[in-house]
């Protein structure tokens, strides 16, 4: 009995799409816990520039984790066409990457309870991602 190749991307496509909202309302949530329910204000400041504050809203947080689960799954989809190692590779590279982002909300947060907001939103999503992706990649 064979599966045919279509059946397979399909089903990888499905579960990378998955992936992707996943995260994107991981973030949300995490967004809406702590800004509305506990009332945390969502800002941050670029890393050696207090003067500019920016407000995180909820549109902030939706389009990072699009365009961030976008490129994890890009990546992926890249490293499977050239490296029989791809979700090896590429596990190790988001898991350097998500580390990387850390320090954003370590460094830009104005307050503690939004650089915690932000360190949550950024663990939260980065894992939801590295799960589902990484298990939607077929180990070779």
């Amino acid at each position: 009995m064979s599966i045919d190749q279509g059946t397979i991307s399909s089903t990888r496509r499905r579960a990378r799409l998955f992936a992707v909202g996943a995260a994107i309302l991981t973030g949300l949530v995490v967004w809406v816990i702590a800004v509305p329910l506990f009332d945390v204000t969502l800002t941050a400041t670029r890393a050696g520039d207090d003067s500019q504050v920016q407000e995180i809203g909820i549109i902030a947080v939706l389009t990072t984790s699009l365009v961030s689960g976008l490129a994890a799954w890009g990546l992926l989809a890249l490293l499977e066409k050239f490296t029989a190692r791809a979700r090896t590779v590429w596990t190790l590279i988001a898991g350097i990457v998500l580390l990387l982002s850390l320090v954003g909300p370590l460094t830009g947060g104005t307050t503690t309870s939004a650089k915690v907001t932000l360190l949550a939103m950024h663990v939260a999503v980065g894992g939801v991602l590295i799960l589902l992706l990484r298990r939607s990649s077929a180990a070779r």
